[in-house]
């Protein structure tokens, strides 16, 4: 019995320690330049129905369920999706539009699991015709989703698909 006693009390100090050290937060961003004025380019990006275009899961579910509700490109409007275990189940809202800058979102991931991510379009005028686009996203790691974190990148996880994405927006807006 006593020994039963040490065992789980190693585990809970393991989970403490662990715990402990996960990181809390995470912050993933890609950028690429595209060959159109910011303004063209701003044009597009706030609008959510877009990125069907060149959303990199797109390809990985061409078959998901989509729902729009709002007004797409203004505060409020709401991108639901349901796919396959490759894309899961969410829904990405509009929270602020700095006009000509940046759009901000709410990403809520129902399934695989629930969590929810702050995410950000942004363009920077590079020079005349040219603009720099960032893409990202971040937020908390929740115990118990912040152990697993010690042995999953969320930048490799998902810096390729931003990376994917952006270079399929570039085709597209370059074209």
């Amino acid at each position: 019995m006593m020994i039963l006693l040490y065992i789980v009390a190693g585990i809970a100090v393991l989970v403490f320690i662990l715990a402990m050290i996960a990181p809390k937060t995470y912050d993933v961003f890609r950028t690429i330049e595209i060959a159109r004025p910011k303004a063209v380019v701003f044009e597009y990006l706030k609008y959510l129905k877009n990125q069907q275009q060149w959303s990199p899961w797109e390809k990985k579910d061409p078959n998901m369920e989509k729902k729009f509700t709002g007004t797409d490109g203004e505060v409020g409007a709401v991108s639901y999706w349901n796919g396959n275990k490759d894309v899961g189940e969410g829904e990405q809202e509009i929270t602020k539009i700095v006009d000509g800058k940046r759009v901000e979102g709410e990403l809520r991931f129902l399934k695989p699991w629930k969590s929810t991510s702050d995410c950000y379009m942004e363009v920077d005028e590079v020079s005349d015709g040219k603009t720099k686009v960032t893409w990202g996203f971040s937020g908390k790691n929740k115990f118990p989703v912040s152990i697993m974190m010690l042995f999953m990148n969320m930048d490799k996880a998902v810096g390729k698909d931003f990376e994917e994405g952006l270079q399929s927006l570039k085709i597209l807006m370059e074209k």
